[in-house]
Formats: structure tokens, C-alpha cells, sequence
């Protein structure tokens, strides 16, 4: 026994016996005995990890998006050939539409020969309020989005935009036509291979818009009312969203005129890890607008896509940091936390002290002297 305390009780640094590795620890420990629990430091401990919470999941979604670089250049290299994909369903039969292309090189290519045309019904793909997405709704009608969409190709993630674009390519399937009949729709999908120039698109009715010969179509059977499931440019890639896509229009007579400018930019797609190797998509963007009026007996109604392909090239690049990179990053969030909480409950202790101490002194002052004593 010594001044009260067994060996038990005795303040020994030294490690237990066999215990080698203690002997390196440079942490300072409190035994139990010295350790208070408070209310206040409860309260700052869960704000702690409700802070340490959100900028953890903050720092994941800005690593999941990683950063991206636009750089714009000139196209380099001679373009010759140009691919277009289109998926558009018109509100008249398939024997009274001509679809054809003219572009600037003089060419004119007959479209309808090279893409697939399938005998549909309108009802199939749109209700009496105008609601159309690909797929069917709860009562068997194919469905395939609704109005204009303005938002493009760049709305996604880079990353998203490159796994989709790996998928393999392929064209939904035509509803089967209900009843007996021919259909009152025509649905005409495929691809195009065209001279990467300036060019325009059109489908017309039979016997319109072309000097040709043959039966001139019955004006009464004019209706060029029509659903754009897909248009894009380059590689067919179905999972990525261009700004024509699921855009629906309604003629309301049957001379009526719908044009669409489209602006083309050449677009290269890249994302980059530190730790794996680069992916790489080439396709196209295009912004465009739209111009659709009644016209009279004398012009010539369709729909009309003139397109230009602009001399630039824009390469869209994400990069993300390592895993290692992105460990030690979130390690300093957590450790500024615990600073930043550790300094935060101290100064508010503090300041409870001082504000107790004064509470305390001025109620000593209302009952007590001056000195501290009593009134006889």
C-alpha cells in the first residue's frame, strides 16, 4: 500500500508483459475513470455524423460524375459518307408517301427503297390525348413519349452516354394491326447512308413535290400528321436521346407544311479512369428548329428535315480519380469534421462556463455582501 493506492491503482505506462507492439503506440489514451459523458457532447456527435454524412455522399456523386472537358477544333480528315437513322410514323397509307433526299453534291437518293416500311394504325400509337412512348400502356396501346423535348444528347453522363452506346443496335418491333384492314398509318424505319453534305429530307405525298409521272393522290387523303420515335445522325444508337425523339405533330388541314433545321456537330465521346483504359463513341449532336404552317393549293405539303453539318469537331471527355485518389479525399472530409467538431464543442463549453459562472455571480450578488457574506 502506498498513500492509499495498491499497485492496482497505480499509474503504470509501462506495456503488459508480452504485449511488444504497445510499446509503439504513440496514441494518448483516458482511462475510463477521467472520462465524462455529456449531453452537449452527445449533441455534437450527431450532428458530426450527420454532417460527415452528406458531404461523404456529396463527394461519391461528384466522383460518380467525374469532370468533363469540352474542347472544340476543327474536323480534321475528308468526311465523304454519313449515316441517318430514322423511325417516323405518318398518318397516311404506305403506297401514297414518297420519301426521298436531296442534298447539295446533286444527289437524290429514293429513301423508300432503302428503309423498311410497315402498314400500322394511328390509333396504336397515340390516344385521344395525344400520349405516345414506345412500349404499350395499361390497355394494349403502343406509347412513345409526348410533345417536343427540348433536352439533347448532353443531358446524361458521359459515362452513361458511352456503356449505352455499346449496346447492340436494335429497331423496336411494329405493333400487330388490330382488326382487318390495310392500317391507316404508315411507319417507316432504317438507315441511310448519304453524302456527308448539306442536304434535305423530305416525304411527300404521291405524285407531289417531284416532277413525276404517275397518279397524282386525292388531295382529301392528305395527312401528314406524323410521330418521330428517332432521328439522329452517325451510328444507330437507340438508348441515347437526340432532341427529335418522341416528338409528335398533328396537322390540323390537309395542306400543311411541318419543316425541321437541324444543325450537325461531329461529337467524340471519351471517358477516361486512372485506372482502367479509355472508352470511345464517335457520333453527331444536332440542335434544331421548327417551322409548321398551313400552306395553300399551290405549294407542296410534307415534312421537310434540311440539315447542315457544321465544320467543327466537339470532343466531350470525363475523367474520374482513382479509387486510392478518391479514398483520401473522403478520409480528409471525415477528418475536417472531426476537427471542425472537436473545436466546435470545446468553444461551446466554453462558452456555457463563462455563461454559468456570471449566472452564478450575479445571484451571489442579489442575496450576499459585497464580500461574499450575509446580512445580519
Amino acid at each position: 500500500m502506498m498513500n492509499g493506492y495498491d499497485e492496482k491503482h497505480s499509474f503504470n505506462d509501462e506495456p503488459e508483459p508480452g504485449s511488444f507492439v504497445r510499446a509503439f503506440d504513440a496514441f494518448p489514451k483516458s482511462k475510463p475513470q477521467y472520462v465524462q459523458q455529456s449531453a452537449g457532447g452527445g449533441k455534437w456527435t450527431v450532428a458530426m455524423g450527420v454532417i460527415s454524412l452528406v458531404l461523404v455522399w456529396s463527394a461519391i456523386g461528384e466522383w460518380w460524375r467525374g469532370v468533363e472537358n469540352h474542347t472544340y477544333a476543327v474536323e480534321k480528315g475528308v468526311g465523304h459518307n454519313m449515316q441517318i437513322n430514322l423511325d417516323i410514323v405518318l398518318r397516311m397509307k404506305c403506297k401514297d408517301i414518297h420519301v426521298n433526299v436531296q442534298d447539295a453534291a446533286g444527289d437524290r437518293i429514293l429513301a423508300a427503297s432503302k428503309l423498311q416500311e410497315d402498314a400500322t394504325n394511328w390509333v396504336q400509337w397515340v390516344d385521344n390525348k395525344g400520349v405516345h412512348k414506345l412500349g404499350k400502356d395499361a390497355h394494349g396501346k403502343v406509347v412513345t413519349g409526348a410533345g417536343f423535348h427540348d433536352e439533347g444528347f448532353g443531358e446524361e453522363h458521359v459515362h452513361d452516354i458511352v456503356a449505352l452506346g455499346k449496346k447492340k443496335p436494335k429497331w423496336s418491333k411494329t405493333p400487330r394491326m388490330w382488326g382487318r384492314g390495310g392500317g391507316d398509318s404508315c411507319r417507316i424505319y432504317g438507315s441511310l447512308d448519304l453524302n456527308k453534305v448539306q442536304g434535305d429530307f423530305h416525304i411527300t405525298a404521291r405524285g407531289h413535290g417531284y416532277a413525276e409521272f404517275g397518279e397524282h393522290l386525292d388531295h382529301s387523303a392528305f395527312n401528314f400528321s406524323h410521330i418521330i420515335n428517332e432521328f439522329s445522325f452517325g451510328p444507330f444508337y437507340p438508348s441515347l436521346v437526340n432532341p427529335l425523339d418522341r416528338t409528335v405533330n398533328v396537322a390540323n388541314t390537309a395542306f400543311h407544311k411541318f419543316q425541321y433545321f437541324m444543325s450537325v456537330v461531329p461529337t467524340v465521346y471519351t471517358v477516361g479512369h486512372a485506372h482502367s483504359a479509355s472508352q470511345t463513341i464517335v457520333t453527331n449532336q444536332y440542335a434544331v428548329n421548327e417551322q409548321s404552317h398551313e400552306i395553300n393549293e399551290r405549294m407542296f405539303p410534307g415534312i421537310f428535315f434540311k440539315y447542315d453539318i457544321e465544320p467543327i469537331l466537339l470532343t466531350v471527355e470525363e475523367t474520374r480519380d482513382s479509387y486510392l485518389a478518391f479514398l483520401v479525399k473522403v478520409v480528409n472530409v471525415l477528418s475536417g469534421v472531426v476537427v471542425a467538431g472537436h473545436w466546435g464543442f470545446t468553444i461551446s463549453e466554453w462558452i456555457r462556463e463563462v455563461i454559468g459562472r456570471r449566472k452564478r455571480q450575479q445571484s451571489m450578488g442579489m442575496i450576499g455582501n459585497e464580500k461574499g457574506g450575509y446580512h445580519d
